[in-house]
């Protein structure tokens, strides 16, 4: 090949190109972006609403539904989803792969603009949003000091614009702090004496809180403009506000109200460690690298500790680049160490360090360039990604050995360096690229997955690719061209191999292969009747093999939710959470940082709940602890069983891909309260399944609520609506923001609120009075009735059917055959007429990914013999070739039964790769015996030869394959167990592949040469 000629006689050029790639490589690892995992695409869209103090049916009714249906006629949306809680509407929006969704939030926009009209008066501004992952937090950062107003201070005046400035950080929101506001009280018996009511109080504020532009005088030669200032510039300010009374007299407002400068009323409690915080969490930009983002903080936290008040700490709570640095760093160690083993693999066979160094040298090349082409493709640096070079480790080496071995033969001839450089990498150069290739095209069907296996697949795949075609360039250029300056000892080399103990070793390999290979060509029919047996017998495992979507890693972060009764105070759910902190006492150890939201939480302008509490819980280094974080989840579990009062809940966590609940059964219905029913039943049913545990429903137990229903008609006879008596009621129990009061830049609400004596009991309420606009004043038990009732919690619908979600996890067993358990046991329930039900979360995501790679790998097998038929100008020779893949079949089936693995979705992409590897060696075995039979040797003796004369390479390819992925096998390292499935089926299915390679592949060769001998004489026969 010419290329090949060039690269020989031309050192020079060779040498400078690879060191302009080595150099290239290095800037551009410097600038790719670390993170655990590859960036997921999910074309998700959300809508959030919010209608003050309405309740989930109101919300559901008034907002929801008419958002509901304005998004739906939007192209390309898959499922809608929406839900309703009190004073909050959330619709969400799933849209279909491949849609375009900058394009799709403008349609979504403009029908929601539509819309406005149909939601009610007093409903706020609707949000659109895009849903991504890199949304979430890379860091929390916990202030602890004495007073908490003090620390929303801190927080607000140089913390939170100091972090923004870091490099990296896109935005850092507070939770826990103190929110300043001035509080007008309002006094009943001065507002009935002066005949004032609190509209005509907000009026006035407003009037007086205003400054103005009363436009422009003329000054000699110049404008000036008038400003009318107006806006309070003190407390009192606000005291001395005139209002004008019904008779026209005028009162202050300190006539009718006490003016407070206070704090709102807290809805939730942060404690870090126990202690009473403010917490602050860190976004990171969307195309920012992880560690690099943390690192800047972590720099910037110890700057700015020396300008924080002496009695204030600042601490990192919870560090995520933290799991992904380690996981990194354990891929790249098991990178060194496979590449090691490759090199000492290639040292045993070779015998000679010169020629060790010729092959050896294409991998550091080709890993440096994979970084360069990572780079330009705009991939991260993750687990995946390393773990595709990996992966490609071991199979970086199997062009060049191919290429030095032919050369190593000619130099055996008597051929001179240059010569047998040119000659040997010429001659299987064709046979070089056509393994490559097929290795490389069973990538290509990776445009028929969609969703999460393709999010995953691609980086793996480019990866790997990348580093085989660098290879392939390597050992078609470099490999010839250092042979020719290199191998200048072969012969001596060879004659001291002869005297080396592993090459006496491998001779008896020989001697025992060829007596092996000649008893099956003696026993063809019992060798194919026993491959298939194999097969079969590997299959039948599967059953005890099971399937899960994706493994998980040991990232040693525990969420703990408690909730206590519906209704319940922010105190009460307080006290709960105590006896937690007590019985976490017991875990000193094994927690690293312990952040718990009480009343907190809610996604998007979803509000918390004072019944609820999150914790979030960062364990020590899984190195660390004697026990995994599965075990401490079922231990605190069981713990926390003795706490009375409120329903715990301990789950593992995972910061990069958090892939939902593993079971999640969707149940749909046309009424809310059959769903919940049903989800009870749903929940008895399954919890009786081996393996489901925390069965829970979405639905959660109702809210206490007094509904209060006006009387129109006597309404009418006082001059009153219910508007008026509603905006009156809220006004009396929840205050109404007035205006707002502006100092040192800083802006407070200016809130009107009652007594909290007169806004507590039920008393109040049937006692409280309303004020006609006559100002006549009645009890609001005259126009009104209470009944008190449970009220729902969140209402939730998909596809503008309410919905309700049975969620569980999976321990101790497979997700494939605890869903099976669970499918049986839901058609023994009876469900109501019109209700339905469907398994969805990790389980519908893996059959669904499942399905998509099964595709992939029927497209990879047939490009697979497109590509062999092509480089042999054949149907036949591909055919017998392809006969190697069935018996991957074994190997991967024993690898996952013997590490007791279940299938996922890094162990399929293993079969799809094994599909273009296996075919490797039967092609350069069935290559080398076409060429010894058109050189004139019997079949039979060609098979002989060409087995033992491939033995060799074979066995070098085969062990640089598969022991450069020991380490990953064997899941070394933090966040290991992503890759460990994916080696394990290459090893298992390599090595076993090889096997039959050897022996099953001469059999099958003599089969179909004996049926076309046979096609072929006929054809003479009948001319």
């Amino acid at each position: 090949m010419k290329l090949v000629n060039t690269s020989v006689k031309r050192p020079v050029g060779v040498i400078m190109i690879v060191l302009a790639v080595i150099a290239l490589g290095i800037v551009s690892v410097r600038s790719l972006t670390i993170d655990l995992f590859p960036k997921i695409d999910l074309p998700i869209a959300v809508v959030a609403t919010s209608y003050q103090d309405a309740a989930p049916q109101e919300i559901e009714n008034l907002i929801s539904r008419p958002i509901e249906s304005s998004v739906s006629s939007v192209e390309g949306i898959e499922t809608v989803q929406s839900q309703s809680q009190s004073g909050t509407s959330l619709v969400m929006m799933m849209f279909n792969n491949g849609v375009d969704l900058d394009q799709a939030l403008l349609d979504v926009r403009e029908n929601i603009d539509q819309a406005k009209g149909f939601l009610p008066q007093g409903a706020g501004e609707p949000r659109i949003m895009r849903f991504n992952p890199d949304q979430l937090p890379v860091m929390w950062v916990g202030l602890t000091g004495e007073d908490a107003a003090a620390l929303t201070d801190v927080a607000d005046d140089q913390i939170v614009p100091f972090f923004e400035r870091q490099g990296g950080v896109a935005s850092v929101s507070i939770e826990g702090a103190k929110e300043r506001e001035i509080q007008l009280i309002l006094n009943q018996a001065a507002l009935q004496q002066y005949g004032v009511t609190p509209q005509t109080i907000i009026q006035s504020l407003n009037s007086t809180n205003q400054s103005s532009s009363g436009g422009v005088v003329e000054k000699g030669n110049k404008d000036l403009e008038l400003r009318v200032t107006g806006e309070f510039e003190s407390i009192e300010a606000i005291e001395q506000t005139i209002i004008q009374t019904g008779t026209g007299a005028t009162v202050h407002v300190e006539d009718v109200a006490s003016v407070e400068d206070t704090y709102k009323e807290p809805t939730s409690l942060t404690l870090v460690n126990g202690e009473p915080s403010v917490v602050l969490s860190i976004m990171k930009k969307t195309d920012s690298n992880t560690v690099e983002v943390a690192n800047n903080i972590k720099e910037g936290m110890d700057e700015i500790k020396g300008e924080l008040p002496g009695d204030v700490n600042l601490d990192t709570i919870i560090d995520t680049s933290e799991f992904v640095q380690m996981s990194v760093d354990s891929v790249v160690k098991n990178i060194l160490i496979g590449g090691a083993i490759s090199v000492f693999i290639l040292l045993l066979f070779l015998k000679s360090i010169r020629a060790t160094i010729v092959i050896g040298v294409s991998i550091p090349i080709a890993i440096i360039s994979t970084f360069t082409l990572l780079y330009f493709t705009g991939e991260t640096l993750n687990v995946l990604t390393l773990g595709g070079l990996a992966l490609g480790l071991g199979m970086m080496v199997d062009s060049s050995i191919v290429i030095l071995e032919n050369i190593y033969s000619y130099r055996k001839r008597g051929y001179n360096l240059v010569e047998s450089a040119i000659k040997g990498a010429s001659e299987l150069a064709p046979a070089v690229i056509a393994s490559t290739t097929t290795t490389l095209v069973v990538f290509l069907p990776i445009v028929y997955v969609e969703g999460i296996a393709s999010d995953m697949f691609t980086p793996l795949a480019l990866a790997v690719s990348f580093s085989l075609i660098t290879a392939l360039v390597v050992a078609v250029t470099l490999v010839p061209m250092l042979s020719s300056k290199l191998l200048s000892k072969a012969m001596e080399d060879e004659e001291k191999g002869r005297r080396y103990w592993f090459n006496r070793l491998l001779e008896r390999v020989k001697s025992a292969y060829k007596r092996v290979l000649k008893g099956v060509l003696r026993f063809r029919k019992t060798t194919v009747f026993g491959t298939i047996f194999a097969i079969a017998g590997s299959l039948a495992l599967t059953p005890l093999i099971g399937a899960e979507f994706i493994p998980s890693s040991d990232q040693g972060q525990i969420e703990i939710r408690v909730e206590t009764a519906p209704g319940s105070s922010l105190a009460h759910t307080e006290s709960i959470v105590e006896k937690v902190n007590t019985s976490l006492g017991d875990y000193d150890e094994e927690i690293e940082t312990s952040y718990v939201s009480v009343g907190g939480g809610g996604f998007v302008g979803m509000g918390g709940s004072g019944n609820q509490a999150t914790y979030t819980m960062q364990l020590v280094p899984a190195n660390d602890r004697d026990q995994t974080t599965t075990e401490m989840v079922q231990q605190m579990d069981q713990d926390f069983q003795d706490i009375a009062g409120a329903e715990i809940t301990v789950s593992a966590t995972d910061s990069g891909m958090n892939m939902g609940s593993p079971v999640q059964i969707q149940l749909n219905g046309p009424q809310h309260e059959v769903l919940n029913e049903v989800a009870d039943q749903v929940i008895s049913q399954i919890s009786t399944v081996d393996g489901v545990y925390n069965p829970e429903s979405g639905a959660s137990d109702g809210v206490p609520q007094l509904t209060i229903t006006v009387d129109q008609e006597k309404a009418a006879v006082y001059g009153l609506n219910e508007e008026q008596i509603r905006s009156q009621i809220q006004l009396q129990f929840t205050g109404q923001m007035a205006t707002q009061y502006r100092e040192e830049g800083q802006e407070m609400d200016v809130t009107l609120l009652y007594p909290e004596d007169e806004r507590s009991t039920i008393s109040d309420l049937q006692d409280m009075k309303v004020q006609s606009q006559s100002g006549a004043v009645i009890p609001l038990e005259e126009v009104a009735e209470f009944k008190e009732m449970q009220g729902p919690v969140t209402l939730t619908r998909e596809n503008q059917q309410p919905q309700l979600n049975v969620s569980s996890d999976v321990v101790d067993r497979d997700l494939a055959s605890v869903v099976a358990d669970i499918e049986t046991e839901l058609e023994e329930l009876n469900m109501p007429e019109g209700y339905s039900y469907t398994i969805g979360g990790q389980a519908q995501d893996m059959a669904e990914s499942f399905s998509d790679l099964a595709l992939a790998l029927v497209f990879s097998i047939f490009l697979v013999y497109a590509v062999m038929a092509i480089q042999f100008e054949n149907f036949l020779f591909p055919f017998i070739i392809m006969f190697s893949m069935p018996a991957t079949v074994v190997g991967v089936m024993l690898g996952l039964f013997v590490t007791g693995l279940p299938l996922s979705i890094p162990a399929f992409i293993g079969i799809i790769m094994l599909a273009g590897i296996v075919v490797n060696n039967s092609i350069v075995l069935v290559d080398y015996i076409n060429i010894l039979r058109r050189n004139g040797m019997d079949r039979y003796e060609a098979i002989l030869e060409a087995g033992q004369s491939r033995l060799r390479p074979i066995l070098m390819t085969t062990l640089t394959t598969v022991l450069a992925m020991v380490p990953l096998a064997l899941a070394l390292g933090q966040g290991a167990e992503m890759q460990q499935p994916l080696a394990v089926t290459i090893i298992f299915g390599l090595t076993i592949s090889s096997m039959f390679t050897l022996l099953l592949i001469p059999v099958v060769y003599t089969f179909f040469d004996d049926l076309t001998r046979k096609v072929v004489n006929r054809k003479k026969k009948e001319a």
